[in-house]
């Protein structure tokens, strides 16, 4: 009941401790003095929550679901720095002919979005479909690695997101890093916590792995874009890489390094 005495209906959601994403990646001004950030690892989980998010609603659902409006500030997390996809105010179920998917798409178009993350091809009046969420994912990876927003102030003249990182693409992705992963990772290496040489090669595939993922997904064609179910599997195979650096942190041995190194290979 409300103040008045009056019954109403309300959704009741976990609070989320952590704040959002968006609260991790651009503190504000007066949040900045805190130490606050996220390192590689814990980047890495988040993408995987998130891209599990949207594979569950693409995938694993009688009906698929479009999420319609994926952002940092809609990804909240929980006292374990787990991620959840929130607010759904824009969702739509996609149309079906009786049990069958039409085309994983659905009529409803001009949908309202958020800029920078918004399909382009909804600008042009398509139909909402699962891959203009994949977009959206691969717009918000490459913000998650290199700390700058879609809406960025160097982003005009025709220059976006995308375009930045794959300008950069493979060679100088390192330079365009956020440089608070790079810091963290120095640190770790000043300390004599990791085998530079093996460990800092590692790190490089698996950073490289991630942004060729988020230039994937975040493809003008929605015909080029792959499904949430495949991206799922390719960020999962990126944690079981960066997986095997944490272990030799730890003191393992590794009897055969090239080997393993070779083992992780990505193909996406």
């Amino acid at each position: 009941m409300d103040f008045a005495g009056n019954e109403f209906k309300a959704l009741i959601f976990e609070y989320m401790p952590n704040g959002s994403l968006e609260g991790w990646l651009h503190p504000r001004a007066q949040e900045c003095h805190q130490t606050r950030k996220l390192n590689l690892t814990q980047r890495l989980n988040i993408a995987l929550d998130v891209a599990s998010a949207l594979c569950y609603l693409h995938h694993n659902i009688a009906v698929p679901a479009t999420h319609c409006d994926l952002k940092p500030s809609n990804v909240l997390l929980d006292n374990d720095m787990t991620a959840h996809v929130g607010d759904f105010g824009l969702a739509r179920f996609l149309c079906t002919s009786g049990s069958t998917i039409s085309k994983y798409s659905t009529s409803f178009v001009g949908i309202k979005g958020t800029i920078g993350y918004v399909a382009p091809e909804y600008a042009m009046g398509s139909q909402i479909s699962t891959q203009g969420d994949v977009y959206s994912y691969g717009i918000l990876l490459l913000e998650m690695l290199t700390g700058r927003k879609p809406t960025n102030n160097i982003f005009k003249d025709g220059l976006n997101l995308h375009k930045f990182v794959n300008m950069a693409f493979p060679e100088r992705v390192m330079e365009i890093v956020d440089p608070r992963i790079l810091q963290d990772e120095s640190e770790e290496v000043d300390g004599n916590i990791r085998n530079d040489n093996f460990n800092g090669m590692q790190l490089r595939r698996c950073i490289t792995s991630l942004i060729r993922i988020g230039l994937l997904c975040s493809k003008e064609s929605p015909n080029e874009r792959p499904r949430m179910q495949d991206v799922t599997i390719k960020i999962r195979a990126v944690k079981e890489m960066l997986s095997v650096v944490e272990i030799t942190e730890e003191g393992t041995n590794l009897a055969e390094p090239m080997e393993v190194h070779h083992t992780w290979v990505i193909n996406v």
